[in-house]
């Protein structure tokens, strides 16, 4: 082998182990969604791309209070060292912080910089989830959403139940993608739901707390490898 055939593959293992070590941090910052109090939000990566992110918000009180928001969690392309993550309502939204035409939510506020040693996906989602209980932005996007809060409540109050009518009627839409991982929801069937609510509404005989059900070990932070398909 000569010198140019051992550069080429010196760069090509430094190239897989960032890859790898940049896919190792971006599930450790999935999995610490679990130890964090996210209420009424649902988030997964998509199957196809772990820079993808699916969410859906339950807005459970408020003025919001009733909505079904879904929207997409963006990471930059060098991500944690790079600009901060993009969140993109996909149902239609009337407020201070979101961008009426793109559905982007304003994080300048409180993001004005990532930096990967302070700054966690988990915050951003604690964030969205603030902004439905806190209106008043120092700095809106959506101009006519913030004036109206201000100077006329009641039709600031009849656009936003307009956004909530319209999020709950297109919540067993379709996926508009392929993905195996975006979330969808199927009206109740008490042929296929009854025996797992009463699972669920069971008094459990032990003294162990549970947060829900998941595939994912308290306190851990490993990695995980993804299932041969090959």
């Amino acid at each position: 082998m000569n010198a140019g055939s051992s550069i080429d593959s010196h760069k090509m293992k430094e190239g897989n182990y960032a890859i790898y070590h940049q896919e190792y941090i971006i599930m450790a910052e999935y999995r610490m969604l679990q130890t964090e109090n996210l209420p009424g939000i649902y988030v997964i990566p998509s199957h196809e791309n772990s820079f993808l992110w699916y969410g859906v918000i339950f807005v459970r009180s408020g003025i919001y209070g009733g909505g079904v928001f879904r929207f997409t969690l963006t990471l930059p392309e060098k991500f944690p060292d790079d600009i901060v993550p993009t969140v993109t309502f996909t149902s239609p939204i009337f407020h201070p912080a979101v961008e009426s035409t793109t559905g982007i939510l304003n994080l300048k506020e409180v993001f004005p910089q990532w930096d990967r040693k302070q700054n966690h996906i988990w915050q951003i989602l604690k964030y969205l989830h603030w902004i439905f209980q806190n209106l008043n932005m120092k700095v809106p996007v959506n101009n006519e959403a913030s004036m109206l809060l201000k100077k006329n409540r009641k039709s600031f109050i009849e656009k936003v139940k307009e956004c909530i009518a319209a999020s709950v009627e297109h919540v067993y839409d379709d996926p508009p993608t392929d993905d195996k991982h975006y979330i969808t929801f199927k009206p109740y069937d008490p042929s296929i739901h009854d025996n797992a609510r009463n699972m669920m509404l069971k008094p459990s005989n032990t003294n162990e707390s549970s947060h829900g059900i998941s595939w994912v070990q308290s306190g851990s932070y490993q990695s995980f490898t993804k299932e041969d398909t090959t």
